[in-house]
């Protein structure tokens, strides 16, 4: 089998910003199809999770991905085939994690602590997403060739 791979630019600095934001632990941009696009945690993080490595924030992306499927899927037997998911938010008793769209394709996903405004951190993803416009966007992934 034949196909491309394209590595994709990690755009885990454009999240920096909202690790300055209180309560923020970790951002990740996730692919539609879950591919980690960046990521970033708080510095000197303590508590139950360390700042993300590769590894863990490939499984966050995976995750991130799953939800958001099931956010639209839900939607869409609510509302009808039209209609959007804007956003998810996700409770524990450690905290939140948020979901909003970031452009075509991509998802941002950001991990608060149980102490965070969410509608202070809701508010600053959107910001976040409008100064970025289309920079985490994904195109389709090549389709396979045929088999050698």
């Amino acid at each position: 089998m034949t196909g491309s791979l394209t590595r994709l630019p990690d755009l885990g600095w454009i999240l920096r910003p909202l690790t300055d934001v209180p309560g923020v632990r970790h951002a990740v941009v996730v692919s539609e199809d879950g591919l980690r696009l960046g990521h970033a945690s708080v510095d000197d993080l303590a508590g139950p999770v360390a700042p993300l490595g590769v590894p863990e924030a490939e499984s966050l992306a995976a995750a991130c991905a799953a939800m958001t499927t099931t956010g639209r899927s839900t939607a869409a037997l609510l509302f009808g085939g039209g209609a959007g998911v804007r956003r998810l938010m996700l409770e524990s008793e450690h905290g939140f994690v948020l979901f909003t769209h970031a452009g075509a394709r991509a998802h941002l996903a950001v991990a608060t602590g149980a102490d965070a405004d969410v509608g202070l951190v809701a508010q600053q993803m959107q910001v976040l997403v409008a100064r970025i416009g289309t920079t985490p966007s994904t195109g389709p992934r090549d389709p396979a060739g045929p088999s050698s």
